[in-house]
């Protein structure tokens, strides 16, 4: 078992290529996402 396949994901395949950059878009999107968002809240930017 690999230390990916422990903690909040307790699945098999939790470490695999397909399920890391899956969770790595979600994440990163969800982050820049936030940031436009702050920005216009912030600036009123169109």
């Amino acid at each position: 078992m690999s230390d990916l396949n422990r903690g909040i994901m307790k699945f098999e395949g939790a470490d695999s290529p397909k399920a890391v950059t899956i969770s790595t878009v979600l994440l990163l999107g969800a982050i820049f996402a936030l940031i436009i968002w702050a920005l216009q809240a912030a600036y009123a930017v169109s």
